[in-house]
């Protein structure tokens, strides 16, 4: 992407790269370190393969997070945060106390999202 495409809004940048449900929501589960596929997905209810593989992809070529292929019988796939997608911490940690913060009765009419 060229960069006088870029907006100057931090936020926006922000979400040129997270955007939709279950971007925050992929990174939260690799917060604790290495994941497979499987893993991931049996994490996130509701993700289909596709998206899923998408979004990883997507995050390795931002350098968000690092997929590594290890020759084994059968082969084994992980993928890891990189050192620019654990700096999400902190951002995901203020979205969970934020929302923790809410009252629930805001979120009454709300449809649950996965987990």
């Amino acid at each position: 992407m060229a960069r006088s495409t870029l907006p100057d809004c931090g936020v926006a940048r922000f979400l040129m790269l997270l955007d939709g449900p279950w971007a925050t929501l992929i990174v939260r589960e690799l917060l604790p370190g290495p994941r497979r596929f499987t893993q991931l997905r049996d994490a996130l209810p509701g993700i289909s393969a596709h998206t899923l593989t998408n979004r990883l992809r997507r995050f390795e070529a931002h350098g968000i997070v690092e997929r590594r292929a290890f020759a084994e019988v059968p082969p084994r796939v992980e993928y890891e945060l990189t050192d620019r997608g654990r700096g999400l911490r902190g951002v995901l940690d203020a979205m969970g106390s934020w929302a923790l913060a809410v009252p629930e009765a805001v979120f009454e009419d709300e449809v649950p999202v996965a987990r």
